[in-house]
């Protein structure tokens, strides 16, 4: 039980942690200090532990990556819009 709690809370502390930057992306429409290849190697990082995640049946893994991924995703689209 504790080891699942553990694992909730990283997932919740790492992923609410990006969005900070996907607002501040959305409001000013500028993603001209994001690294395009940082967070293309982070998206496709993520998207693994997503698979491994789901492959282990890891729910917490799941979740967070899955949540993770889409704010990835978002940032990037921006940083394409934007650009």
């Amino acid at each position: 039980m504790l080891i699942e709690i553990i694992g909730y809370c990283a997932g919740a502390l790492t992923t609410i942690s990006f969005l900070p930057q996907v607002i501040k992306a959305w409001k000013t429409h500028s993603t001209k200090d994001i690294s395009l290849s940082m967070f293309l190697m982070f998206t496709i990082g993520v998207s693994l532990w997503l698979v491994y995640g789901i492959m282990i049946y890891d729910i917490p893994i799941i979740i967070a990556n899955t949540v993770t991924v889409l704010l990835a995703a978002a940032t990037l689209s921006m940083k394409f819009k934007f650009g």
